[in-house]
């Protein structure tokens, strides 16, 4: 198990269980069902959208981006911003964000 996650699962505590799946060399991670975030090179990504992205374009946090067969893919999920990982509290608040923007993309 990725020592990120193992962390995670401490600072989330206050949110709610997550569940963690092996995925394209990363982890997806869920929290009743959803994904709402997910690792890639050792790097948290918190799902965004239309509603919750101002919030990271005001700490300058990049997106998600990979290369499919040549081309840049660039997904609706934002680096977490560092604070996140030293703090329960913040922690709780960007897992809450991400976790409404996948209900809401649920729901769509």
């Amino acid at each position: 198990m990725n020592e990120l996650i193992t962390h995670l699962e401490e600072l989330l505590q206050g949110f709610g269980p997550i569940r963690a799946k092996r995925m394209f060399g990363g982890y997806g991670i869920y929290h009743d069902g959803l994904m709402f975030a997910l690792i890639a090179d050792d790097t948290l990504y918190l799902k965004a959208d239309a509603e919750s992205r101002k919030e990271f374009d005001s700490l300058g946090l990049p997106a998600f981006r990979y290369a499919k067969q040549g081309k840049e893919v660039t997904m609706s999920y934002f680096q977490a911003p560092a604070d996140m990982l030293e703090a329960p509290e913040q922690a709780v608040y960007w897992a809450r964000l991400a976790y409404a923007a996948a209900l809401r993309a649920a729901h769509r």
